[in-house]
């Protein structure tokens, strides 16, 4: 972490305290919510308040976030979830069923509107407060480090429920989110942006600029659609992972954790690898494919330790394409838009991962859980093998200018609006 500015690691440990302190209320809420309910359609519809209201806001909100002082909104951001963790707190001492189940759909509500905002605004704050030549570990070490954290979350929970009721932990989050306010308090404010005379013309202007900005730049497009099949087989993996392991490898509820514990800690792995691995448009697509190719191998895997190996791999692949891709992205895209854009090609992830979900969960496509793999792993390597062949090409005939990596700075001069 030495090489990284103080900025950098006040937003380090920011969304570090929060990411913990979300992960564990998220773990109280399902619980909670199971006990009350005992239905799975309530738990579906607890995440769809989540997602929905988000991906609406996501859109509308876009041209507002180039007029925001970043560091100051990300600060407002932790408070008031902080203050949203106290809600259910109340309907659950409250000791009425109605109110309880109100409170945490009150609660999920809020979250799902704050989360775009928070993302957009942080990634697009990421190549302000990192020199460039460190923007690669830069994604790399946040990403890993949130990662390690959703895994921790779920066992230093079950420890916190031995010695505290459950709703107690959503005083624990609440008092992280404060703490990682203050973390985030580290982070000098660049000063108040230019407040424009908002008006529905003015904001329907803004909304078509930013996303013909962001359509009319093909390598900000490409990457932001590289990625989003990453998510689309993300979400169809949380529809098949417990099917898979249960039912086609006849494993046990202990082999299904190893198997979920497996990815992020090959992630966590992948980020290290991140530093010592050359920072090129092939080695960026290596890494898509590979990790396309750990979906694929499950099609043919026939025991649960091979299960947990290919997942292990594609942990440790998919950082090396992940990292660059966001720290090329954030090179490449005109910096007075860039929160904007930021936030255009995070409803694009977020729209794509439902479609996962719908995928995988479509029965009457008549696709085995194995050939649903197959397919989604498929969407992932045969673009990555395109993009990785053409990368191969150039570098063969040393035409260095042609790589986006290398060539960064000056398409974005050419990009600015």
């Amino acid at each position: 972490m030495s090489r990284f500015s103080r900025s950098f690691k006040a937003l380090w440990a920011g969304e570090v305290i929060s990411e913990f302190g979300g992960a564990a209320a998220a773990i109280i809420n399902g619980l909670i919510l199971f006990e009350l309910t005992g239905s799975r359609e309530w738990m579906g519809a607890l995440w769809l308040v989540y997602f929905l209201p988000s991906l609406l806001l996501q859109g509308i909100s876009a041209p507002f976030l180039n007029y925001v002082a970043k560091e100051t909104v990300l600060r407002r951001v932790q408070l008031i979830r902080a203050c949203a963790y106290i809600v259910p707190f109340l309907s659950l001492l409250s000791g009425v069923d109605a109110l309880t189940i109100t409170g945490l759909i009150a609660l999920q509500c809020v979250l799902g509107l704050l989360a775009p905002i928070y993302a957009s605004l942080s990634f697009s704050l990421l190549p302000e407060i990192c020199e460039e030549k460190v923007l690669v570990e830069a994604n790399g070490v946040l990403d890993g480090t949130l990662r390690v954290m959703s895994v921790l979350a779920p066992g230093v929970t079950a420890l916190l429920l031995m010695v505290m009721p459950m709703h107690g932990v959503y005083i624990l989050s609440a008092l992280l989110f404060v703490l990682s306010y203050f973390a985030l308090a580290n982070i000098p404010t660049t000063g108040t942006k230019l407040k424009p005379n908002w008006s529905k013309r003015f904001w329907i202007s803004e909304m078509k600029d930013g996303f013909n900005a962001f359509v009319r730049a093909p390598q900000l497009l490409r990457l932001a659609l590289l990625s989003s099949t990453v998510q689309f087989a993300v979400g169809a993996t949380m529809v098949l992972s417990i099917p898979f392991i249960r039912m086609e490898l006849d494993g046990a509820q202990w082999e299904y954790a190893l198997f979920a514990a497996a990815f992020p800690a090959g992630y966590v792995l992948g980020t290290i690898l991140l530093a010592y691995v050359p920072k090129t448009e092939v080695m960026m697509y290596i890494g898509l494919v590979c990790g396309g190719l750990s979906f694929v191998l499950l099609f043919f895997v026939q025991s649960v330790p091979l299960a947990w190996g290919c997942e292990l791999f594609g942990g440790v692949a998919f950082p090396l394409f992940n990292a660059q891709s966001a720290a090329l992205f954030q090179r490449l895209a005109p910096r007075n838009r860039l929160a904007q854009i930021s936030a255009v090609r995070l409803l694009i992830f977020r729209a794509t991962m439902p479609l996962g979900i719908l995928f995988a969960s479509w029965t009457s496509l008549g696709l085995t859980t194995r050939s649903t793999y197959a397919v989604a792993g498929s969407i992932i390597v045969l673009p990555g093998i395109y993009y990785l062949a053409k990368a191969f090409y150039h570098q063969g005939k040393g035409d260095k200018g042609h790589s986006d990596v290398q060539s960064s700075n000056e398409k974005r001069e050419s990009n600015v609006i």
